[in-house]
């Protein structure tokens, strides 16, 4: 045998582990088995692993089932794994058989051989520090890796939400600030009344603000987890005194409210809070994905589009049209929205694929989760800073397409009738002049009260316009 290298044993017999490696025999297994993303699991859910394993020996040593200096060892290593070391010893694809056997084992294996050097020993030597025996001691794969999952949701979902939040307060500020600003609304592609560009950017706000309060809210369900229940759910193989220590040194850990499920079995078995909130952050993305395709809109041309809305330039559009500058923000945006719409999908395919006593399909729960965590944070984070604090309107355009537009002729249909409000657009759309000027050539109206029917406030806010009885 090279001294480059060690044996380590299992039930399938031996394998060759580079010596100097953390990890052991499982996850050389599962390396070799699953070559399908290409990428190891989050980052954070190692992060989580690491405090969850932490907690865990707590709980055992506290339960009197762990010795002190071993337990101490594994605390130590824990700790430096949780603070960001050894996370090139975590390689396992984030895809993978074995309901996450496969990352907990490797966990288990990096955490054991740091705590057997901690003790003095060579990396290996498992009769310091047993993976199963002493780091994964009182759990199952199918409570620590559903309980991981979960706290490191929470960890990733808290950014999103106040990610929403700024998000809200960007487009509120140009809700101000665009105020006076009177437009064209439009209905199906087409003209229809008027609305300020302020109310248009209180609406897409509006739809943020939901989006913030219900990822805000969803992380209560988060919070409940099986800890404990080991394989199915029952507890077998820890004690109970372990049982109720764990999940209370997991939240001293964390500083979340984590609390213990009250049926440990159905929590093993049901992913349905996974697809509660992948779909709370598939509504997120949707809503993401329309205010960005209304600023490509608004924003068209600039001569031979809409051109309302000027957005900040980031790059040049063309490798071949000289002076072209594309959307590219709210395109990018877009395509991260569907991705996360995509990721929802997935989710519910596997949340409902699972079988009696376990869903053996979380691995790919928690990776479509977390990047969706991800990507909906950053995107967020990237139309605001990128396009909504910088974005500008041209008055004048809106001024002309409102001006131009036989839209106009809504307003005049309580005085004139349906039907011939309906002529007066007509003639307007034929170019023989604009509604104001067919009201007044017509003599339906003088031009006090042409004034009065059409002006910006009375435009764009309840009641009929030029009714000067009317309340405010």
């Amino acid at each position: 045998m090279s001294p480059s290298v060690r044996v380590e044993t299992d039930l399938l017999g031996e394998l060759e582990i580079p010596s100097d490696a953390y990890y052991g025999i499982h996850t050389a297994r599962a390396v070799s088995n699953f070559p399908l993303l290409g990428q190891p699991v989050h980052p954070e859910l190692v992060t989580c692993l690491a405090l969850l394993k932490h907690a865990c020996a707590e709980a055992n040593m506290k339960a009197g089932v762990l010795d002190e200096r071993i337990g101490a060892a594994i605390l130590q290593a824990c700790r430096e794994i949780a603070d960001g070391a050894l996370r090139d010893q975590f390689l396992v694809d984030a895809l993978q058989g074995g309901a996450g056997t496969s990352s907990n084992m490797n966990a288990n294996e990096v955490i054991a051989n740091r705590a057997i050097e901690i003790l003095g020993g060579e990396k290996g030597d498992y009769g310091l520090v047993h993976p199963n025996d002493h780091v994964n001691m009182s759990q199952s794969t199918n409570d620590v890796f559903p309980t991981a999952v979960k706290v490191a949701a929470i960890r990733l979902l808290r950014p999103v939400a106040t990610a929403m939040s700024d998000l809200q307060g960007a487009l509120q500020k140009k809700e101000a600030q665009f105020a006076a600003v009177v437009k064209l609304g439009r209905t199906e592609m087409q003209d229809a009344v008027p609305v300020t560009m302020g109310q248009v950017f209180a609406a897409w706000a509006q739809a943020i603000q939901r989006d913030w309060w219900r990822l805000y809210k969803v992380e209560e369900r988060l919070r409940q987890v099986n800890l404990g229940g080991t394989a199915v759910g029952t507890g077998l193989n820890a004690p109970l005194r372990y049982v109720y220590y764990a999940t209370d040194f997991l939240r001293d850990l964390t500083g979340l409210g984590i609390a213990r499920a009250e049926n440990l079995i159905d929590v093993t078995q049901n992913c349905d809070v996974f697809v509660e909130v992948s779909g709370l952050l598939k509504a997120a993305a949707v809503n993401l994905a329309k205010i960005a395709a209304d600023l490509r809109l608004l924003s068209s041309g600039p001569r031979g589009g809409i051109g309302e809305l000027r957005l900040p330039p980031r790059q040049a559009g063309s490798s071949i049209m000289p002076g072209k500058v594309n959307p590219v923000i709210p395109e990018a945006a877009t395509q991260a929205a569907f991705q996360v719409m995509a990721n929802d999908q997935a989710i519910t395919l596997a949340a409902q694929a699972g079988q009696l006593e376990l869903n053996a399909f979380i691995p790919l729960i928690a990776h479509n989760l977390f990047q969706s965590l991800d990507l909906l944070q950053r995107s967020t984070r990237m139309l605001m800073d990128l396009c909504i604090q910088g974005i500008e309107v041209d008055e004048a355009r809106c001024q002309e397409l409102l001006q131009s537009s036989a839209a106009l002729a809504t307003a005049i249909a309580p005085y004139v009738g349906y039907e011939q409000a309906s002529a007066i657009a007509k003639r307007a759309l034929a170019g023989e002049g604009s509604v104001p000027e067919l009201l007044l050539r017509e003599g339906l109206a003088t031009a006090e009260q042409v004034q009065a029917m059409l002006s910006p406030e009375q435009l764009t806010t309840p009641g009929i316009a030029g009714d000067t009885s009317r309340r405010r």
